[in-house]
């Protein structure tokens, strides 16, 4: 296991500070960053987090894969080293 989560299908809405927010009930964040468009600097709708701790990063995934943030299920599952 490890402590960095993905975090799929985020509202548009959704920014770094926010994501920190919802998942800091669960352990302590060391960071939170939400995906954006090089061009556009929109967001690309998923993000990353980073837990302290393996065991908070695994309650987090129990606690909010499937979870609705503003009307969306959104996914989180551990984070896969770039191929």
């Amino acid at each position: 296991m490890q402590n960095k989560l993905f975090v799929g299908s985020l509202p548009w809405g959704v920014d770094d500070a926010q994501l920190s927010e919802l998942f800091s009930e669960h352990g302590e964040v060391t960071s939170a960053r939400v995906v954006t468009d090089r061009d556009s600097g929109r967001s690309r709708g998923f993000g990353f987090v980073e837990f302290s701790s393996d065991e908070e990063a695994q309650a987090a995934i129990d606690a909010m894969d499937g979870a609705t943030v503003e009307g969306r299920s959104i996914t989180v599952s551990v984070a896969r080293p770039k191929e």
